[in-house]
């Protein structure tokens, strides 16, 4: 298809522009003639090639977590007022600007249009939409309370983004501190050690051995850029690599929970995401098996994955939901496996699990704000130490030329 703009003159002997998106121009002539129009010009403005292109990158973008949010909260809010979902839909396209949303919503339409329901049209669309979300649909569809149902998985998806970028903001502090002093450290290596270096030749004295290393790196680096730069590029898709092979992952995940700082942070963001994934699934009448089993698919840490996946068949054997929590106090701490026992004898477990959320949530939030406060002292002495090293290592040579005066 390509897309071509024309004049024509209508019935009534007005003159109109328009675009149509036809194989060629002989479709265009043949659809305004259809309209009883007549042509004034066709020209294309863009060609097959070009539109299929658009198309590819329209459907390997991705739609962003907070319009996914706001997604979900305006079609509870529209089917709450009693629109039909497909009208909601409809509006929610022309209203959009992100074009792989607007294709998406296009296709839900269409979809449910042909019979299917909005969730397994979704169920569709994995790179789109979660099991979580689809879940959510589904068990509001099956209750007869759609919109009630979109409220709260809009509500969970807020609150595990506000989470995440809450996280990602306090680790950005550290994270750019310590590119400043890499990019530092290899600008001296380049520029100021060689100076240095002459000058020390020239002395003709021995040199330290904290200062011949200095000068070894910054030959190397000199010397082999390349390499230097092709070794870092090798290292750091080594660890991606590593990170996505299983074992890798469950190294990665262990170090997560055991780092200093952070891993207590790691813990209680995990019990956080468990928690509100459960109370919002369980909120919905979702079956409290199949809850564990979406919830193990939102959790990311493999070491979480598993002890729900353990949840999952201790239920299933007529056990209590929260021994296995109780039993891993390594990974959730002791409060969360109480409450849920609370919840089982009381009868209110979403309830139970919706304060668990919002008490590590309200921890995560104050601890992320303080982190900077924690890490800054860490990394002035890392600062320190690398400064340190790098001064000793440049004014050794100049204490040995005065033993030797």
């Amino acid at each position: 298809m390509a897309l071509f703009k024309y004049k024509a003159i209508n019935k009534d002997g007005n003159a109109y522009d328009g675009t149509l998106d036809a194989p060629d121009r002989f479709a265009v002539y043949k659809k305004i003639k259809e309209d009883g129009s007549k042509i004034i010009y066709v020209n294309e403005v863009r060609s097959r090639i070009v539109t299929a292109l658009t198309k590819l990158n329209t459907s390997m973008s991705k739609v962003k977590a907070h319009e996914k949010i706001i997604f979900a909260r305006n079609l509870a809010a529209m089917i709450e007022a009693g629109l039909s979902v497909t009208r909601a839909l409809a509006v929610m396209e022309k209203q959009t600007k992100n074009k792989k949303l607007k294709m998406v919503l296009d296709e839900l339409n269409d979809d449910i249009s042909k019979g299917l329901s909005l969730s397994d049209s979704m169920r569709k669309k994995p790179d789109t939409f979660s099991t979580l979300f689809v879940s959510m649909v589904k068990a509001g569809e099956e209750s007869g309370n759609l919109a009630g149902s979109l409220k709260v998985v809009s509500l969970q998806m807020e609150k595990a983004y506000t989470l995440t970028k809450k996280v990602r903001g306090a680790l950005m502090y550290p994270a750019v501190i310590v590119c400043i002093m890499v990019a530092i450290g290899i600008l001296m290596l380049i520029y100021m050690v060689p100076t240095l270096t002459t000058t020390f030749k020239g002395l003709n004295i021995e040199l330290p051995f904290v200062t011949r290393i200095i000068i070894g790196m910054s030959d190397f680096l000199r010397a082999h850029y390349l390499l230097t730069i092709v070794g870092m590029l090798a290292i750091i898709s080594g660890f991606v690599a590593l990170g996505r092979s299983k074992p890798g992952k469950v190294f990665f995940d262990h170090v997560a929970i055991h780092f200093p700082l952070i891993g207590t942070i790691v813990k209680e963001i995990n019990a956080a995401r468990t928690a509100r994934t459960l109370s919002s699934l369980l909120t919905s009448g979702v079956d409290v098996v199949l809850a564990l089993g979406v919830t193990e698919e939102v959790m990311q840490n493999s070491l979480y994955r598993e002890v729900l996946k353990k949840a999952q068949a201790s239920i299933q054997k007529g056990d209590p939901i929260s021994e296995i929590f109780i039993q891993n106090e390594k990974l959730y701490p002791i409060f969360v496996g109480e409450m849920m026992s609370v919840g089982e004898e009381t009868g209110k477990m979403a309830d139970m699990l919706l304060g668990v959320a919002t008490f590590y949530e309200d921890e995560v939030d104050q601890k992320t704000k303080d982190m900077s406060t924690l890490i800054e002292p860490f990394l002035m002495v890392i600062m320190g130490i690398a400064v340190g090293f790098f001064a000793i290592a440049m004014l050794a040579p100049t204490y040995s030329l005065v033993d030797a005066i």
